[in-house]
């Protein structure tokens, strides 16, 4: 599996030759938007920076507001509501959050999670490998609150998205202040992994921006 970030919340996941986008954003983020084509693409809300599925190409297979368990093109995507809010989403309404699972390994998007989790969220979500955790704070928790979600799931491996960066638009706080938080921190600029090389200790990996 090869995973890279494309900005903000959206990454693009590649599994033996299909594509899952998650949270796909126009250039009003800073962003350039991913043109190429996708076979399916999960949307946490319906807000410009996480749902801009119409500059997708191929046609793909849009994973929104649901709660079934989806398979398509060797993906498994579990739908979990939840708040992007403090206040059971008054203030911005729902988000949902994805877990994905190809090449028997446990993928968890968490789009705009606003709030921690409560314990019976945790259980129906059950084993995550690799989490993307919004850090930012503002629109959705902040880095302390995320650590809190880190120790929540349990993750082998945590990638730290929606967060401050020379080209995003969005105004929310950069990742050091997440990052100041541990001590196995890695940068590079695309994850390739099996399940068999999955790390016994957590890992902390930032991802630099891709653009094809």
């Amino acid at each position: 599996m090869k995973i890279n970030w494309l900005g903000h919340a959206s990454f693009l996941i590649n599994s033996h030759g299909h594509r899952l986008i998650t949270d796909p954003c126009d250039e009003r983020c800073g962003y350039q938007p991913w043109h190429e084509a996708v076979d399916v693409a999960t949307v946490s809300h319906d807000h410009y920076d996480h749902n801009a599925v119409d500059h997708l190409m191929g046609d793909p297979r849009i994973v929104k507001e649901e709660l079934n368990p989806i398979n398509v093109h060797g993906f498994t995507i579990q739908g979990f509501r939840s708040y992007h809010d403090k206040k059971q989403g008054q203030e911005r309404g729902h988000n949902y959050i994805y877990k994905i699972t190809a090449e028997n390994m446990d993928l968890l998007h968490l789009g705009d999670q606003g709030t921690l989790l409560d314990e019976s969220l945790i259980e129906q979500i059950g084993n995550v490998d690799i989490m993307m955790v919004p850090v930012g704070g503002r629109y959705t928790v902040d880095a302390a609150e995320a650590a809190v979600l880190v120790d929540q799931l349990q993750p082998r491996i945590v990638i730290p998205m929606h967060y401050k960066t020379p080209q995003g638009t969005v105004q929310v706080a950069p990742v050091e202040d997440f990052l100041s938080r541990y001590d196995q921190v890695v940068k590079c600029p695309v994850l390739t992994i099996t399940a068999q090389e999955l790390p016994k200790a957590r890992q902390i990996i930032v991802l630099e921006l891709f653009t094809g």
